[in-house]
């Protein structure tokens, strides 16, 4: 494994707030707001199923300040409003728990990379889009961790470095959560909270995805072809150097490819059609989702040979992976919680809307766009950011007269984009942890590519707003 000398992914992200004492001080926050923005209310009506803001019918109302007591309820009457999203990341990452302990998704891409092995050409495409794949169905994030140190093992042997096999595993990853298409923990829970139904729009999000992942692939193979012409020219040569990236072939420890994995896998693959069937036909929402992974997760278990204690034991561990992200919505729920015991947040969508009534649509997705990035520094949970500021964005979506879509877009890539960059990331940090690269190291080799993602994003934005996305 690599040295943790360093020591620098660790140390950047403890000179930050926690996430849940970022969240919880916004929640105060709030509370105090409401004894000083005034208190309003919007006019709301049923249009076509979906719930609207009824333009030009903001009034005041009588104040109602959130008292001391009533501020720390708004915490488990937060968990409680969002409890169907939080079990159903729960459930997700059970199934996923399962499926992980069968060694499947392991031997499978520890085979792609070995058939790739020797292959420079083909290395770091094919294995950037199958993390990718595994980002836009999964929504992949940190358990793209333990594939790293083959990643690195790989791409060393080839006369790479470290950075490259860091980069075709999370950048990979990142790329397929970027587009997002069908990934449950964000765009899933966005479209629910807005109303529209879920994964809609994936066909626009997969252009966007092959452009990104385009992208991506071209900017890591450009790198890598620099390293390969001068090791100097590597920007963690020093490290490499003092002994601080020393990864061997003994992290090639997953059990090889079988039938049974393979089988597990086209189970997994007939759970997510079955999942989009029932989406566009059956209109399957939250529960119907979470009930069919639940089931792929059982089927894979046995298919895998693990007995029913291991199953359930393998499926409480995945829950607890995703323990932090599950319990992060209802704490940001408590925030709306807050604002609406205070009557306060229609004041700020009416405030928000007034700035932007002169400024055309697609300067208004771009405006979400960087408030979206600039949350997610704060709130790193796709999930929890999307309960924090879809019920806010959404209504001023209605009120500027765009499509409730573009809101979405724009969440979707201001939590998405910044994930690659940001040191309050969770899944960037641990990476680069395990990796044993500074995390300066790789903001130099990274933040180009930040940027360019986030000008196709922009991109995308502005010709979604013109097609009126829907």
């Amino acid at each position: 494994m690599a040295s943790q000398q360093t020591g620098d992914p660790k140390d950047i992200s403890q000179k930050f707030p926690h996430t849940y004492a970022i969240l919880l001080s916004v929640v105060i926050i709030g509370a105090i707001l409401s004894y000083i923005i005034p208190a309003g209310e919007y006019e709301r009506t049923e249009v076509d199923g979906q719930t609207v803001v009824v333009s030009g019918s903001y009034e005041g109302v009588e104040q109602s300040p959130v008292g001391i007591f009533e501020l720390f309820m708004a915490i488990p009457n937060g968990l409680i409003e969002a409890s169907s999203i939080i079990f159903y990341i729960f459930l997700i990452g059970g199934a996923f728990g399962i499926i992980r302990a069968t060694g499947a998704i392991e031997a499978v891409i520890q085979k792609v990379m070995e058939k790739v092995k020797g292959n420079e050409k083909l290395m770091i495409p094919v294995i950037m889009l199958v993390f990718s794949i595994l980002g836009f169905t999964t929504g992949m994030a940190e358990e793209a961790i333990i594939f790293v140190p083959i990643g690195i093992v790989l791409a060393v042997a080839l006369g790479y470095d470290a950075i490259v096999g860091t980069a075709m595993v999370t950048l990979g990853a990142a790329a397929g959560f970027i587009g997002g298409m069908f990934n449950p923990f964000t765009v899933g829970i966005a479209h629910g909270i807005a109303e529209l139904p879920i994964f809609s729009g994936w066909g626009f999000r997969l252009i966007v995805y092959f452009f990104v992942l385009g992208a991506g692939i071209l900017y890591v193979m450009h790198y890598a072809k620099k390293v390969k012409k001068d090791p100097g020219k590597s920007l963690v040569y020093s490290e490499n150097e003092a002994g601080q990236i020393n990864f061997t072939e003994d992290v090639f420890k997953f059990e090889r490819l079988k039938k049974r994995h393979v089988l597990i896998l086209v189970v997994f693959l007939i759970g997510i059609i079955v999942n989009i069937y029932g989406i566009f036909v059956h209109d399957w929402f939250l529960t119907e989702l979470s009930a069919n992974f639940f089931l792929i997760g059982l089927l894979a278990g046995f298919i895998g040979g693990l007995k029913v204690n291991a199953v359930f034991d393998a499926f409480i561990e995945g829950m607890k992976l995703v323990v932090f992200g599950a319990i992060i919505v209802g704490f940001a729920r408590a925030i709306l919680v807050v604002l609406e015991s205070g009557v306060i947040i229609d004041t700020i969508i009416h405030s928000m809307s007034s700035v932007l009534d002169n400024i055309p649509g697609t300067f208004t997705a771009l405006g979400m766009l960087v408030i979206q990035v600039i949350i997610n520094f704060f709130v790193p949970s796709g999930s929890g950011q999307a309960v924090t500021t879809m019920p806010i964005m959404v209504p001023i979506a209605d009120l500027q007269e765009i499509p409730r879509q573009i809101a979405v877009l724009a969440y979707q890539y201001g939590d998405a984009i910044t994930n690659t960059i940001i040191p309050t990331s969770a899944s960037l940090m641990g990476v680069l942890a395990v990796a044993g690269i500074p995390y300066l190291k790789w903001v130099q080799f990274v933040w180009k590519l930040t940027l360019l993602w986030l000008l196709l994003a922009s991109i995308a934005l502005v010709v979604a707003t013109l097609l009126n996305l829907q």
